[in-house]
């Protein structure tokens, strides 16, 4: 029997099911008890003051947005990432100024966003790529330079740790998804964090039309609110996202281990101080190694791969953008992510590390 190595699984347990059909039992399925419980222990989590639950990450980012900017406010966003960091600037009636990233990390390059920093730029977004750290000293000390606000893009990022803290303690707002591929999940979901009481406040009414009590609205708001059922799966969740993340750790040093000294290929790059947590296990792979084939090759023998990304945003024709952005423009020519996920076991990862040894001799040998 052949061996199949798939780059994402979703595993949910007794635990996630009994506690669904408990609410679903209680007949009590919008935001509630359970909502509340599980941003209680969420911003427990990652030593944050409070939690806003919400339907979605992309609506985490929304309402983030809408919280801290202005119509015409410029943000500053790196290129290499998905789609909603930047879009969700827009739909808040702001502009968002696309930097390059650091060539090693894939976060953000500093010197640029120094470089790019106008009188309109009001605020920054930084994405904690794959679960890799951003400079978050060096991002909170130009906040407060250029008086700039920071909404930490954390969707890929539960349990990655800076300096010893959890990404999640930032100020001023940190944004997270819980997408069936994250490393913890509801279904769909996401939540903000934050220490600041009243953006607290505005999250709660942003995500709930404006409602500050029953049919009575201090401001326009949206319909952004997470279900009990989500919260429930997500409590549950919560208790295994240590063990979740360690395995992610493992496998990554596992694939470290194996194909660091792999000609060709180049393995992520962690800080001594950043715990990244693998959302993705992505590497680069050399130009002389023809991508699509490295992949076609792969799935032959059942393993899967992602791409992420193969067109940086700033290329994407919905921003019709004429910046060059050379390390975000290479990455995405390169770059290859492989299954990390905790349902991959050490079989897999064997076969898996065996199968590329054998494809990288067969590119070296020009046989194909």
């Amino acid at each position: 029997m052949s061996i199949i190595v798939p780059i994402a699984k979703v595993e949910l347990g007794e635990e996630e099911i009994n506690a669904v059909v408990e609410v679903l039992k209680s007949g009590r399925l919008i935001q509630g008890e359970k909502v509340e419980e599980f941003e209680k222990l969420f911003a427990q989590k990652v030593g944050a003051k409070y939690a806003v639950a919400v339907s979605s990450g992309t609506a985490a980012l929304h309402i983030a947005y809408l919280a801290l900017i202005k119509p015409g406010d410029e943000v500053l966003v790196p290129a290499f990432t998905h789609i909603s960091t930047a879009s969700m600037i827009c739909f808040a009636r702001g502009k968002p100024i696309f930097c390059d990233i650091d060539s090693k990390t894939f976060t953000i390059d500093l010197d640029e966003v120094k470089r790019k920093i106008t009188i309109r730029t009001k605020a920054i977004a930084p994405v904690h790529l794959f679960g890799n750290a951003c400079e978050i000293d060096e991002i909170l000390k130009m906040a407060r330079e250029y008086g700039l606000k920071i909404i930490w893009d954390a969707a890929q990022a539960h349990g990655t740790k800076y300096k010893g803290k959890d990404i999640g303690c930032f100020d001023d707002v940190v944004c997270y998804s819980f997408y069936p591929t994250k490393n913890m999940i509801t279904g769909e979901g996401g939540m903000l964090t934050t220490n600041n009481p009243e953006l607290y406040e505005k999250f709660k009414l942003l995500r709930s039309h404006g409602q500050q009590k029953k049919y009575y609205h201090t401001m326009l708001g949206l319909n952004y609110r997470m279900t009990e059922v989500e919260a429930a799966v997500g409590i549950e969740q919560l208790k295994k996202l240590d063990n979740m993340i360690d395995k992610r750790r493992q496998n990554a040093e596992f694939l470290n281990k194996e194909l660091s000294q792999l000609e060709g290929i180049t393995i992520p790059f962690v800080k001594e101080y950043v715990k990244h947590s693998y959302h993705q296990y992505s590497i680069l792979l050399d130009k002389k190694i023809n991508r699509n084939k490295f992949i076609e090759a792969l799935g032959e023998r059942g393993i899967g791969i992602g791409i992420h990304y193969p067109t940086p945003l700033h290329k994407q024709p919905v921003f019709n953008s004429s910046e060059k952005l050379p390390v975000c423009e290479d990455l995405s020519q390169k770059i290859l992510s492989l299954p990390v996920h905790p349902g991959v076991h050490l079989e897999q990862l064997g076969y898996l590390t065996e199968i590329i040894k054998e494809i990288i001799q067969k590119f070296r040998r020009g046989l194909q």
